[in-house]
């Protein structure tokens, strides 16, 4: 339930925090504010963070640095906030594991629906990983292997890869459409439920990152690749294991 979820806002800017908290609280979520890195850190120990709005420009540590931080031990979800009208931002931190980004100027209510999508990929992930009465899916390509209850992905030495959320919602809708390609358009529909823009790299972003993971070498991908003009391929023969009951 929204009543339920909870937010932290990152922001220096006391105006934003108090603007967005207010419209935030009327949809039903609580919201919590941090100006800094330490204080953000502080709240995430004291509380359970649902989703974090991050802003880029800080005092102390930057946006940038703070969502490396926080993706090296978590899948929280992020959505990062800059003032730069240029891509580069942006393109930086999906980079560093953010969900999804917004430029300032924005309107308040697309970054609610942003949210909105971040967190029912985030929950749509969690419902699916612990349905069949505690049962978990387990995926098997390339010597690799997934586990959607824990969201567990075990390379083939059977080391464990910490995924975010974005990640993980990435590399679920390949396995679950192998050998397949997608266009960049229906995987931005996937994953944000939103059109792809002409300038719009989030998704190749997404994919590098993912590709990283994986141990993908990008000059000559063996397991996501690229058709030009098309999109991309998830290329190794996927199979679906028998399902393995959760403790």
């Amino acid at each position: 339930m929204e009543s339920q979820t909870t937010l932290l806002l990152v922001d220096d800017d006391s105006e934003i925090c108090e603007l967005l908290s207010d419209l935030l609280r009327k949809y039903g979520y609580m919201v919590l504010t941090a100006s800094d890195g330490k204080q953000m850190f502080h709240l995430l120990a004291e509380h359970t963070i649902d989703l974090i709005v991050l802003d880029i420009m800080l005092p102390g540590e930057d946006g940038f640095t703070l969502c490396r931080k926080l993706r090296s031990q978590s899948s929280l979800p992020i959505i990062m906030l800059t003032a730069n009208s240029e891509d580069t931002d942006r393109i930086i931190g999906l980079e560093m594991g953010a969900d999804d980004y917004m430029a300032k100027p924005f309107n308040p209510r697309e970054l609610v629906a942003r949210i909105k999508a971040v967190l029912r990929r985030s929950q749509d992930n969690n419902i699916q990983a612990i349905k069949n009465n505690g049962e978990t899916e387990v995926y098997e390509f390339a010597g690799w292997q997934m586990e959607t209850a824990s969201r567990r992905l075990l390379s083939p030495e059977k080391i464990e890869i910490i995924l975010s959320a974005g990640e993980y919602a990435l590399l679920n809708i390949f396995i679950t459409r192998p050998r397949r390609v997608l266009s960049r358009d229906q995987l931005l529909e996937l994953l944000h439920n939103r059109t792809y823009g002409p300038f719009d790299r989030s998704i190749d972003i997404q994919v590098s990152r993912l590709r990283q993971k994986l141990d993908d070498d990008p000059k000559k991908p063996q397991i996501i690749k690229t058709v030009r003009g098309g999109g991309y391929l998830f290329a190794p023969q996927v199979e679906r294991l028998s399902t393995v009951e959760q403790n």
